[in-house]
């Protein structure tokens, strides 16, 4: 039989209708693509933790200080191997909108980098960066976006910590991996702290958080519940988790969003179903007289079947292979377009598996219907049938 060869003129036969619809797949699934790539780079800290990092913050809230006199007493705690501290400083670079926005941090410059090995900064620029008290060390994408290099002259103007503060580039730092953030700087809590000490000293002697690396990620339970229970009776008592958990506690600040978006991605696929689903029906109720025409020569049901579904298989393969071909230069292009926004804008491979999916399942399940009726209709009925 050469069905493909009666599929490919059928679908030849309103060119402009078999075009259209496609073009509809099409936009679809890069639609889906965008939307579901947007949700998972929301993720992408959470995904990017590790298994041997806790978080050590106050117990009330995030945005409460803990006292620097507690490194010391976390370090002792059994199967802590090394701590580290970092400040949220904030501050606006250049003015307030959004794609000027970068995580600005005061750090413990000696060991920051030995915690997140996942950010490879060369040894000469690290050792430059702990020489010297107001440098900085800045991500690759944020060197690239600013147009930024070693020795150039950053200005931040502080809210959080007042005043214009200028830091010296010493190091950039380039991601291990498509999944590492690389838009943030670091700069020395010691430069902050000594700051403070001279404009504001009762907010001197404080850190941000507690970074602590463990030997065993399986004692993550048992060193967190040390931790916190060393400071229970302290006036700063704290909450130490995972890193996954703590990065998994800012995204849920935004689940009502990110689940809406995922509602959304997913109508968008139900949508073009019926669509697709609209598309058939009409081709193979505008056929009944050929296919009835068909059984007479020799065609069976399943002749029948196979072409109808066929049809539609093939309509949304091309379709959707369409719409993820132009998915990627689209993703590409928004990640480009907000870099600091999106640190880690990456199509995953779940979202591309869904893609392709979903473009096999929505042709076949939207020919279910049209291809059971057309295979089944009696040839009597086929020949009497008009338009």
């Amino acid at each position: 039989m050469k069905l493909p060869k009666l599929i490919a003129k059928n679908l030849m036969r309103h060119k402009l209708r078999t075009a259209l619809t496609m073009l509809g797949l099409a936009v679809a699934i890069l639609a889906f693509g965008l939307l579901r790539t947007v949700v998972t780079a929301w993720y992408a800290g959470v995904d990017a933790s590790a298994s041997n990092r806790l978080i050590t913050r106050d117990a009330v809230s995030f945005i409460f200080p803990l006292p620097y006199s507690y490194r010391d007493q976390i370090a002792k705690i059994p199967d802590v191997s090394e701590v580290s501290f970092a400040t949220w400083f904030q501050g606006t670079y250049v003015d307030n909108r959004p794609d000027h926005f970068f995580p600005r941090m005061a750090v413990d410059a000696e060991t920051i980098f030995d915690l997140y090995p996942e950010f490879l900064l060369p040894l000469n620029q690290l050792e430059a960066f702990k020489k010297e008290r107001n440098s900085c060390v800045i991500g690759a994408k944020i060197a690239n976006e600013f147009n930024l290099k070693i020795g150039d002259i950053l200005t931040i103007q502080g809210d959080i910590f007042p005043g214009n503060w200028q830091f010296v580039i010493r190091g950039i730092y380039t991601p291990k991996d498509k999944t590492v953030d690389a838009t943030q700087m670091f700069f020395h809590w010691t430069y902050l702290d000594e700051k403070l000490k001279q404009d504001a000293p009762y907010r001197a002697g404080n850190v941000g958080w507690y970074v602590i690396r463990i030997d065993n990620p399986e004692k993550a339970p048992a060193v967190s519940e040390a931790v916190d229970r060393l400071f229970e009776n302290s006036s700063a008592k704290t909450k130490t988790e995972t890193e996954k958990a703590f990065q998994q506690s800012f995204v849920s600040l935004s689940s009502a969003i990110i689940t809406s978006l995922e509602i959304v991605s997913y109508v968008i696929i139900g949508i073009i179903l019926l669509v697709l689903a609209n598309t058939i029906i009409m081709s193979a109720r505008e056929r009944i007289r050929e296919y009835a025409v068909l059984k007479t020569l020799g065609f069976t049901s399943k002749h029948i079947f196979f072409l109808v579904a066929g049809e539609s298989l093939f309509i949304s393969i091309i379709g959707g292979g369409i719409g993820l071909a132009f998915t990627f230069p689209v993703v590409a292009g928004f990640g480009a377009a907000f870099p600091t926004f999106f640190p880690v804008f990456n199509i995953a491979g779940s979202t591309l598996a869904l893609a392709i999916t979903f473009s096999i399942v929505v042709g076949g399940v939207a020919s279910i219907f049209p291809a059971i009726r057309s295979a089944n209709i009696k040839i009597v009925d086929g020949l009497r049938q008009i338009g």
